[in-house]
């Protein structure tokens, strides 16, 4: 099930809040373990009983950690354990079929490959069960005594399937005690909303333009920079506005789940695209791998160290496939640039030529991160630069832009913060029947996004989020 679904939205959705809102207290948390695990069980039943014990396992783990407090040798092989299972199971279910296709190839036998299904949100839901076991080790947080409330903390569906990665001291306390009011209903149903139309009017158009230039043959350079700008908007509005969905949800029940984007195509540098791009995955390797490592408080030989593990594993959590892996590289080998080289004469440069150095980078990335297939990637980039016997511009450009026209605009705009200014310009006026006019007005363009969109979700009965390959 997705957000972005009639089932969920007119179904699942309005069934949970009613039953959420009329239970009191701690029987909240029942209806909400229970509405996560139909949530899951919808797409994936199978694997509920991966994530039971995964759960299981950490919360042990956290038992056993605080157990033995006494001893910090039994609380590392308490953790070591943890995180072998844990992340054992990880690689098991994500790269079985990447690892035996490598030594398929490197040995030249005819292996069958696993074909092992990946189950949905595992990359997810398994980094915060680590940072958990890491954080009671840490003594950053105490060890959870209810494991329903653990399990309630890994599996609400919120954020199960494609985040943020929020982690335990985010919600402990909430777990426990939190505020279910009017204001955060009200706050987080507005968020919710931006989140569903920025999929379903902008994020889905701009992939089916992807897909028609992707498909297209003999096109021009122009049109293949069309398409890669094309998928990396697509990819910004599917994955903030899930990330947008979610933390809405999660402030009409009560929780406040970091936030996880803040404008990251108007970063000036990749240094800053990364503090604003899926900023609970980078700040989870900050704190996790890069830190533990040394971070840059150590010799340049070790800091380049540090930064091709983080980065190669970045890429890889992305995907069992080298394309993921090339496009963390990539972005790792930037960055390393950017600190070492260029990075204080970047900032002398005006503004706009340091968005636009931003802006061609990201979206060559995004360009590497789009295909699975490496052949496929090395016929298509040929053709941004001409390299291909294809022409600089083509008539097909006209009639791509054309068609897709008020999408791409719309994206563009979007993806600065301009909303944010013209509300909070807006919230500031002192005039009470302007006020009254301009909340009308709101409330108007809701209810037609909201028609346009439940036009898009009976067109299209079913949009998955990219992210939830990961």
């Amino acid at each position: 099930m997705v957000f972005s679904s009639t089932a969920f939205i007119f179904f699942f959705l309005p069934v949970f809040l009613v039953l959420y809102y009329v239970f009191p207290g701690r029987a909240k948390n029942v209806v909400l373990l229970l509405f996560s695990l139909l949530f899951y069980a919808w797409g994936e039943p199978v694997y509920i009983l991966l994530m039971l014990i995964s759960t299981m396992v950490d919360y042990i783990d956290g038992r056993l950690q605080e157990h033995f407090e006494g001893s910090k040798a039994k609380k590392r092989l308490c953790l070591a354990v943890a995180l072998i299972i844990n992340l054992g199971l990880l690689a098991f279910f994500k790269y079985a079929d990447f690892a035996v296709g490598i030594f398929k190839s490197v040995s030249g036998l005819d292996i069958a490959l696993p074909g092992i299904a990946l189950p949905i949100g595992i990359s997810f839901y398994t980094f915060q069960t680590v940072s958990y076991s890491i954080d009671v080790y840490k003594g950053r947080i105490k060890a959870e005594h209810n494991y329903f409330d653990y399990l309630t903390y890994v599996c609400m569906f919120p954020q199960l399937i494609a985040g943020p990665i929020v982690r335990f001291t985010s919600v402990q306390e909430e777990l426990k005690k939190r505020k279910v009011n009017e204001s955060g209903f009200v706050s987080g149903f507005h968020r919710f909303m931006l989140g569903l139309f920025r999929k379903l009017l902008i994020a889905d158009e701009c992939g089916a333009l992807w897909e028609a230039v992707r498909n297209a043959q003999g096109i021009s350079a122009v049109t293949a920079w069309l398409g890669i700008l094309a998928f990396t908007l697509q990819l910004y509005f599917d994955f903030s506005a899930y990330s947008d969905m979610a933390i809405g949800l999660g402030e009409m029940l009560g929780f406040h789940f970091p936030e996880n984007f803040n404008y990251p195509l108007a970063a000036t540098s990749i240094t800053d695209f990364w503090r604003r791009w899926h900023i609970s995955l980078s700040s989870w390797f900050r704190d996790y791998v890069y830190i533990p490592l040394g971070g840059n408080r150590v010799s340049v030989p070790k800091h380049l160290r540090n930064m091709f593990i983080v980065w190669f594993l970045t890429g890889l959590w992305h995907g069992a496939s080298w394309n993921f892996v090339l496009w963390g590289l990539y972005h790792g080998i930037l960055l390393t640039l950017e600190k070492y080289i260029w990075g204080e004469g970047l900032k002398k440069l005006p503004k706009l030529l340091q968005h636009l150095y931003a802006i061609v980078i990201v979206v060559v990335g995004f360009g590497i991160f789009t295909f699975d297939d490496l052949g496929e990637l090395a016929a298509y980039f040929p053709q941004l630069i001409c390299l291909k016997d294809n022409a600089f511009f083509g008539s097909e450009f006209m009639w791509y832009a054309g068609n897709y026209a008020p999408f791409l605009l719309a994206a563009i705009i979007l993806a600065f913060p301009v909303y944010p200014a013209v509300k909070k310009k807006l919230a500031d006026s002192h005039n009470a029947y302007r006020k009254k006019l301009i909340e009308l007005c709101g409330v108007l363009v809701m209810i037609a996004l909201f028609l346009l969109s439940v036009a898009c979700m009976v067109r299209d009965s079913y949009s998955p989020f990219l992210y939830f390959r990961f």
